[in-house]
């Protein structure tokens, strides 16, 4: 269309974060929106050999795409949300939330009650990993890093003998073949807003900001502003092992979470329901139900442990 902008789309060089990018960019298509996209590495990536939760907390793969945005080098930007910190940059905006993929964690390479007692089962996640301890203490949780396809080849050549990944990046791949187990969330908790995308924009109501508001799904957003506002209510940077997982019925709305020590000997779980327009409410309510429970010292004792949820 001559004279029409092109908008750049920030992205990470992985083939999820790039998928993902795509999927964005062919929905802008669809509504008439030229795109292009701008591969941006960010300090997540540049840093493979060392343990996440030894890194630093939320934004390990966000930051260098946001200043991008700020610098006006890109349009908008595509997220997994649950990179994205609960307090966004001054000037930036969650301009909108496309249709949510399958939020569960599953099991690569066994089930939950079919592994043996010291298999290896690696993930990236102290959340996963406080869950996996506290569910099946005899595993051996061992830490990975690197891409999907990575691990998955890890797997294959033996070094871990079963994975926690997300079922929402193994899907986009077509990679579904590879799960042997949906975990299901009533004993094992997702991360906040996982399989959801954020599309950031500046807030300045321009191009890209009017571009992304037509890709909203509200259902969508219904469900990640309970799981954030809970996140958010349990003090957000304190990077506890939380898990949440929000479903809608009709017009209500139920929040599940669970707050987990890192050797997973503690843990407490709670649920609270209430109208799906009042999601965030939900969220405050429960972090305040959970911040009067044991689930407070768990969270004071791990402020030392930070650690950043990667999948």
């Amino acid at each position: 269309m001559p004279g029409m902008e092109t908008l750049r789309i920030g992205s990470r060089g992985s083939k999820l974060a790039l998928w993902q990018a795509e999927w964005v960019k062919a929905r802008l298509a669809e509504a008439g929106h030229l795109a292009e996209i701008v591969i941006i590495k960010t300090t997540g990536d540049r840093i493979l050999d060392v343990p996440l939760a030894r890194i630093g907390g939320k934004g390990l793969f966000t930051k260098e795409i946001e200043e991008a945005l700020i610098d006006g080098r890109v349009d908008l930007a595509v997220h997994s949300l649950k990179d994205l910190p609960t307090t966004l940059p001054e000037g930036l905006i969650m301009a909108a939330m496309p249709q949510r993929e399958d939020p569960r964690d599953v099991l690569v390479g066994g089930t939950l009650e079919g592994l043996p007692d010291g298999a290896s089962v690696g993930t990236g996640s102290l959340r996963r990993t406080a869950q996996l301890r506290a569910l099946r203490p005899g595993l051996v949780v061992a830490d990975i890093r690197g891409n999907v396809d990575t691990r998955l080849r890890k797997h294959k050549e033996g070094q871990y003998e079963a994975l926690v990944m997300a079922s929402a990046g193994l899907t986009r791949l077509g990679l579904q073949a590879e799960i042997c187990e949906y975990l299901a969330p009533e004993i094992f908790l997702p991360a906040v807003a996982q399989g959801a995308l954020a599309i950031e924009t500046r807030a300045d109501e321009g191009p890209g900001w009017h571009a992304a508001k037509a890709l909203h799904d509200f259902q969508a957003a219904a469900t990640v502003e309970a799981e954030r506002a809970l996140l958010a209510g349990l003090g957000g940077g304190c990077q506890v092992p939380v898990g949440a997982y929000a479903t809608i019925e009709g017009h209500r709305l139920l929040l599940r979470a669970v707050v987990v020590s890192p050797d997973g000997l503690r843990l407490v779980r709670r649920e609270r329901e209430g109208t799906v327009t009042g999601a965030a409410q939900v969220g405050m309510r429960l972090a305040e139900e959970l911040m009067a429970s044991e689930a407070r010292d768990i969270i004071a004792a791990a402020q030392t442990a930070p650690t950043a949820e990667h999948d």
